[in-house]
């Protein structure tokens, strides 16, 4: 496993998305509305949509092609729709801001 700097949490808004490519791998980090960053694959397992681009409720994304809600801390799809996505640690440094993922 690594360990990597990925950015700032001042990089991704409240509710919002940023990704990044890690070899094949697409990841989304998503800043939750109370500040946690939380990383799943960017990709929905039924089609294949990219995450990123899907409104994030909770903690939970709904995929933009079809609406299928994802918890972002299981990557576990919501019933009765079925699936799961990668979901990867992170880590905010308190001090900094930092954003480590380990892939």
């Amino acid at each position: 496993m690594t360990k990597m700097l990925v950015g700032n949490v001042t990089d991704i808004d409240r509710k919002g998305s940023r990704t990044f490519k890690y070899n094949d791998i697409e990841i989304a980090l998503f800043r939750l509305s109370d500040g946690q960053v939380l990383a799943v694959e960017n990709k929905c397992p039924h089609k294949g949509g990219a995450l990123s681009e899907g409104m994030v409720c909770g903690t939970k994304v709904h995929c933009p092609l079809h609406d299928w809600k994802i918890d972002l801390h299981s990557g576990v799809v919501q019933e009765p729709d079925t699936g799961c996505v990668i979901t990867f640690d992170v880590e905010v440094d308190p001090n900094s801001g930092s954003v480590y993922l380990t892939v």
